[in-house]
């Protein structure tokens, strides 16, 4: 990694530049509104939005966090023009280390099984497929449903 990227918790100031980074890493998606994820995840001790600075300006950006049992790292996302260069590693290394310092043993995260290049990734880093199957259920039942509509629409898009 650029020995001039620094890596911290993200700053009030830099909430929008996050987005917009997740946003165009594609990580994204009409049923996970990052604003709301944000939000959630600032406002306790059991979670944390990290960034990566190089020049005044995020490079890279994860969201982590602990649920008492284990970590989690969620949104990882390294500035397309800037990859290759060990800041994605960086970002991971100290999510793990954050969970790490809160007493959580392991780290789990999710990868859309399209996602062969990120899944390649993470294999280098050392994490391992969980053999088990994720399931979810939206609790909320209008939520539910509108999820539901933007999912068939964005599968559509797709093709």
């Amino acid at each position: 990694m650029d020995a001039d990227v620094v890596i911290g918790e993200m700053t009030s100031g830099e909430r929008d530049s996050v987005i917009a980074l997740w946003t165009r890493c594609g990580l994204t998606r009409p049923w996970n509104d990052p604003e709301a994820d944000i939000t959630l995840a600032t406002a306790t001790d059991t979670a944390a939005v990290l960034v990566a600075r190089a020049g005044g300006r995020v490079v890279g950006a994860a969201m982590t966090g602990h649920d008492g049992h284990r970590g989690a790292l969620y949104y990882l996302g390294v500035d397309p023009d800037t990859r290759r260069g060990g800041i994605g590693r960086s970002l991971v290394r100290a999510a793990e280390v954050w969970c790490r310092s809160r007493g959580a043993p392991k780290v789990n995260l999710l990868v859309r099984n399209e996602n062969q290049a990120v899944l390649a990734f993470y294999a280098a880093l050392g994490y391992l497929p969980t053999n088990s199957v994720s399931l979810y259920r939206t609790l909320d039942p209008e939520c539910a449903e509108r999820e539901r509509v933007e999912k068939a629409t964005w599968a559509a898009a797709r093709g």
